[in-house]
């Protein structure tokens, strides 16, 4: 990875709901807003026949709480609006965050039920956090669950994410960090380059072609300013004819060619078989177009080199959101003992009490079952793996788990982890989870 220039994190206090304010006004009001509490995000389930998910952004969340204060601006937003009150507005003005967090690393596999993230402060502190929480956890996990899918359908061919112009902004920065954790090898994004210091590529849209009188003098044009190592797009025009083309210009060294429309599969067999007798057999075949991971795994015996995905990936591939929530599971009562709370509704219950996560791994190193411990640390047998690691302790981010360095370690974390789980894994067929959640009470 480049190393990046200094990026700091704007102003991130109201990236949070109008509830969350007037559930502390409230508090306040009542005399609770200062029990200590434990907060926990899960998912219920998987997205609808996957067999795991991936933890992801958490480096962002880490990365907003330190910004997270309610200066001059913010205040003076919610008393104009008389979101909360004076009372209320005195203890934004002095928040700083002094709990504990403790969650996945990022890049960790993840099943239903899993403490993903687990917060303990107050309840006033813990409370006013949950929405930017969510939102990046959200978010960023379901882009990293779709692209390792991706990633493990390409077996080894590199994947660049390419999304930036088919999402928000700020989203298209934290897509291509997702992805990166993922195994995707690059990204087209430059914001996500500066930031995080990742790998960005880039070579010319159709665009490019069009501008010219003819293929052969866009081609000409683009090798001259970025070397015959580059990628050429080829199918502005007649594909056959583009191949040609690229060739007569670039020679043998011709970098690859970039294949974007019609059947990917047939056009790059016989595209591959043209290069070659055209001596031309270090030339790379990259494909785009619309891809996801079913794609992907359907262009494995073509004689593809990598793959640019756009759409899907920055969209979950069909599952947008990881389905997280973020609910009380342990609070102060007033004989100053912990109580474990839990929600009872149908179809939305949650189980109570302070959660601890291990990975059971049989004789050979291979996963087979997610255990968690209500209250305690589930017994370990031996060889089982710790999930929780602590990010912040007494309201200071630990080391090591913001910046490039974390996308580093994600990446790291991602392959070990599903390295870990059954072959199940790579099945892209709908399935159940791939280990099972069980319980130590």
């Amino acid at each position: 990875m480049n190393s990046p220039a200094a990026w700091h994190t704007p102003n991130s206090a109201l990236y949070t709901d109008h509830y969350e304010l007037t559930m502390l006004q409230a508090a306040l009001h009542s005399g609770t807003a200062s029990r200590r509490s434990v907060f926990e995000v899960f998912a219920r389930r998987l997205p609808d026949g996957r067999r795991y998910g991936i933890t992801a952004g958490t480096g962002r969340i880490l990365e907003a709480l330190e910004s997270f204060r309610f200066e001059a601006p913010q205040l003076e937003f919610l008393a104009r609006n008389n979101v909360v009150d004076r009372r209320t507005l005195d203890w934004l003005a002095d928040f700083r965050f002094s709990g504990n967090i403790y969650g996945y690393a990022e890049g960790e596999a993840y099943f239903p039920n899993s403490p993903l993230l687990i917060v303990e402060s107050t309840f006033a502190e813990a409370c006013i956090l949950e929405t930017m929480v969510l939102s990046m956890l959200n978010h960023d996990s379901a882009i990293a669950s779709a692209a390792s899918r991706m990633t493990s359908a390409a077996d080894g061919r590199p994947c660049i994410e390419m999304g930036s112009r088919r999402t928000h902004e700020e989203a298209a920065v934290a897509a291509a960090r997702a992805a990166v954790i993922s195994g995707f090898h690059s990204t087209s994004n430059l914001e996500a380059g500066l930031r995080y210091g990742l790998k960005t590529v880039g070579t010319a849209a159709h665009s490019f072609t069009l501008l010219h009188d003819s293929e052969k003098e866009a081609f000409t044009a683009q090798t001259g300013a970025l070397g015959l190592d580059t990628s050429l797009l080829v199918d502005t025009y007649d594909v056959e004819r583009g191949v040609r083309n690229a060739v007569e210009v670039a020679g043998p060294a011709l970098g690859g060619v970039r294949l974007d429309s019609g059947d990917l599969v047939a056009q790059a067999r016989w595209v591959r078989d043209l290069l070659d007798d055209l001596g031309n057999t270090n030339t790379r075949i990259m494909v785009t177009s619309d891809l996801d991971e079913y794609a992907i795994a359907a262009l494995a015996s073509a004689p593809v080199d990598a793959y640019g995905v756009g759409t899907s990936l920055v969209t979950g591939s069909g599952a947008p959101t990881a389905g997280m929530v973020y609910k009380l599971v342990s609070r102060e009562g007033e004989d100053h003992e912990f109580v474990s709370v839990a929600k009872a509704a149908k179809n939305k219950i949650s189980r109570g009490g302070r959660k601890y996560a291990l990975r059971r791994l049989d004789e050979r190193g291979k996963a087979t079952a997610e255990v968690i411990g209500v209250g305690h640390a589930p017994a370990d047998d031996g060889n089982d793996r710790p999930l929780l690691h602590q990010f912040v302790a007494d309201g200071q981010i630990l080391p090591g788990w913001t910046g490039p360095e974390a996308v580093t370690r994600a990446a790291e974390r991602h392959a070990l982890s599903l390295a870990e789980l059954p072959t199940s894994v790579n099945r892209l067929q709908r399935g159940e989870p791939a280990i099972p959640t069980e319980y130590e009470e």
